[in-house]
């Protein structure tokens, strides 16, 4: 495994600057997508690359399966190394990113005119609250760091899932991942239920076992991102050996019926649930069958891609978890000035506010890692 993990290098720098850059890809269009009252077209073309691109995150829990798979360290070292490493920069950017919110809002462009911003949250009551309350979760200004939430939950897992791994046959995994993957269409099931006569228990939608009492259905244990990091694991201790041809036969496909799952879905939802996100991310999940479906091809074809070890390549890679955590107030700023040019088409405007975003960030994290007390923030 970790002679593989060294050869393949390559490719995981590659993957982790894919991921990152469609990360802020998608935080462009959400601008455009919460125009589906005033601007059809922006709409379709918000819809049309954030669904092409809902393979970001899973990726980027499928490269921690491939690079922490098999833990080598007992817990209580794994929890302090990991663990440790995501708390600062999680409060750090906590308190930064609210700050530079509220300084663009009310000092440098008060008038934005992104839809998405609700100016009476950016007051300086507001702005102090977030300051403290991400003890509790994330807000709107600081909406990648849920993935920091999540990943601290998978590291807490992750040395006892490891534990079983290590003994794991191949039958056994392939089993769990076919159970994870009964998973994956649970939401879709959810949403189909009312159709056929389901009124709910006590009012509470869920279903197997889900009711107000108890969050925890059936498939709650074995659901979600852990599935990612098994797949991972499985994929590079097993890698699939079929040829360019098959490769490519079998996975573009499956990544094209995805993705059509994903954008007519969501068309399909805000028609029958216009302006309801509660609804409309159901389509979105990244625990979704058809997320998994675009997620499988690129995790499987970047795999199979010869990327040599690249000193450049690794020194870009290794920023990007950087870029992620501070690029999102750059993304407002790049809507409001790409803004300017309203004649250019939504999907030049988007393009140019991922591009712009994603070197700007990649700047300032480049800037943060030369000093010592900056780098920590940066992971």
């Amino acid at each position: 495994m970790e002679i593989k993990k060294r050869e393949s290098i390559g490719w995981i720098d590659l993957l982790r600057i894919i991921a990152c850059f469609l990360v802020v890809l998608s935080h462009c269009c959400d601008p455009f997508v919460a125009q589906f009252e005033t601007d059809r077209n922006s709409f379709l073309t918000g819809v049309s690359i954030g669904s092409l691109v809902r393979c970001c995150v899973p990726l980027f829990v499928m490269m921690t399966g491939v690079l922490l798979f098999p833990v080598r360290i007992g817990m209580l070292d794994f929890y302090k190394k990991r663990i440790g490493r995501i708390v600062v920069p999680l409060i750090f950017w906590s308190i930064v990113l609210p700050i530079l919110f509220f300084i663009y809002l009310n000092f440098i462009n008060p008038s934005t005119a992104n839809p998405s911003i609700m100016m009476d949250g950016y007051t300086l009551k507001a702005t102090l609250s977030k300051l403290y309350t991400f003890i509790f979760n994330f807000n709107f200004d600081t909406i990648p760091l849920w993935y920091l939430y999540m990943l601290i939950g998978l590291y807490l897992v992750i040395p006892i899932l490891g534990v079983w791994l290590q003994q794991a046959t191949k039958k056994e995994i392939k089993l769990f991942l076919f159970v994870w993957g009964i998973s994956l269409v649970l939401p879709y099931l959810k949403m189909a239920a009312p159709f056929l006569g389901y009124t709910g228990n006590f009012g509470n939608m869920g279903l197997l076992g889900i009711c107000d009492w108890n969050d925890y259905g059936t498939f709650y244990y074995v659901s979600g991102f852990i599935g990612y990091l098994v797949l991972a694991y499985y994929l590079v201790k097993h890698p699939i050996s079929w040829s360019w041809k098959k490769t490519l036969s079998i996975t573009i496909p499956m990544f094209l019926i995805g993705f059509l799952i994903t954008f007519l879905g969501f068309i399909q939802t805000q028609k029958y649930f216009p302006g309801n996100y509660a609804n409309l991310e159901i389509v979105w999940y990244f625990a979704g069958i058809n997320v998994f479906m675009m997620t499988f091809p690129v995790f499987v074809i970047v795999q199979k891609i010869k990327v040599p070890s690249s000193a450049r390549l690794s020194r870009v890679a290794s920023l990007t978890f950087g870029v992620y955590l501070c690029h999102f107030v750059f993304v407002q700023v790049a809507y409001d000035l790409f803004e300017m040019v309203h004649s250019l088409p939504a999907f030049v405007r988007i393009i140019g506010m991922a591009c712009s975003s994603f070197l700007i960030s990649y700047l300032i994290v480049r800037a943060m890692a030369c000093f010592k007390l900056t780098r920590r923030f940066i992971a």
